[in-house]
């Protein structure tokens, strides 16, 4: 039996972290308003010289440390965001690149929120096939970049950052070895003007702006998530009894406490760092897992679970024993 193995985790943020106070100055909000409606605090915005691609090359850096191997071990990159460098080519040669790979397999995927979990799945069955050995997969974005500053309800939700891990395809001797145990993928389109940004090359030929009507998306990832969790556990033979930890999206801590209430798990066992790093788009899911990972709440033989929705709708989740 071949699993994917995560081996190693890393992170980057930009290095301006912006506080609610400090929003509050350029745009008509409190930190009272922000904390109390999304439980976050604190942001980072990338500079002019901070990009998708650098960001997601510097977690990929700590990943390969964390695993211990070099970057000419991996043969797969797999990025997910929805804030590429340019149109194309895809972000992930462009990391490919800066880490000094010759030859690799790399691509973007772009499923917003939810990327993270369509790239940990594309990678995993590519391992799974021996299409690779070794990957890279990434979530990265500059969100920031897509953020209409007059718009109070949407700006102050966002932040930028990356996360990234290192898959291994490794043999396991039996059912309750490491590795991914199952996923789950959805999606719906006819939620489109929920969520969304105004623009595109083929449509606008610009980069548009965000745009999302929070109430219904709330009501949606509530009941998407928990029921797309408990979907995921059932096909891994486990049930929510059996979770250590639950790594989740960091879109708006009510959120996170809904799903939890709705699955019956306790608050303690969510990883949240929605309160220092705002949503991140495909980056908000390997960011808390690093997080986690590196203070020592998430050890080798736990059971996690990894889940996220995004615009489209877009949704999944992921049962791993790390």
């Amino acid at each position: 039996m071949i699993r994917s193995v995560i081996t190693g985790t890393g992170s980057a943020l930009p290095a301006h972290r912006v506080s609610n106070a400090e929003l509050a100055k350029r745009v008509d909000t409190s930190d009272d308003w922000i904390v109390e409606r999304t439980g976050i605090r604190f942001r980072h915005i990338a500079s002019p010289d901070e990009t998708t691609g650098t960001l997601a090359t510097d977690a990929s850096r700590a990943a390969l440390a964390a695993a211990g191997i070099e970057a000419q071990a991996i043969d797969l990159i797999v990025l997910a965001t929805a804030t590429p460098d340019q149109t194309f080519p895809a972000t992930a040669t462009k990391v490919q690149a800066a880490l000094g790979i010759d030859d690799c397999v790399a691509f973007d995927v772009a499923a917003v929120c939810s990327g993270f979990l369509y790239a940990v799945q594309v990678a995993d069955s590519m391992l799974r096939s021996g299409a690779a050995k070794r990957a890279l997969v990434i979530g990265a974005e500059t969100f920031s970049r897509l953020l209409d500053w007059e718009d109070r309800t949407t700006c102050v939700l966002f932040g930028d950052g990356a996360g990234a891990i290192v898959l291994e395809a490794q043999d396991s001797a039996d059912d309750g070895g490491r590795g991914i145990l199952a996923s789950k993928l959805h999606a719906d389109g006819r939620h489109n003007e929920l969520l969304y940004v105004d623009g595109g090359p083929s449509t606008t030929g610009t980069v548009g702006k965000l745009r999302m009507k929070g109430r219904e998306v709330f009501r949606h990832a509530v009941v998407n998530l928990a029921a797309v969790m408990e979907e995921s556990l059932g096909l891994a033979g486990l049930t929510s009894a059996d979770v250590d930890w639950v790594v989740p999206h960091q879109a708006n801590a009510r959120i996170l406490d809904a799903t939890a209430r709705k699955l019956g798990l306790p608050a303690e066992k969510v990883v949240m760092t929605v309160d220092r790093h705002a949503n991140t788009s495909a980056a908000s899911v390997p960011l808390a897992l690093d997080a986690a990972v590196r203070d020592g709440r998430i050890k080798a033989g736990h059971v996690i679970v990894l889940e996220a929705m995004g615009g489209g709708f877009t949704w999944g989740a992921a049962v791993v024993r790390f």
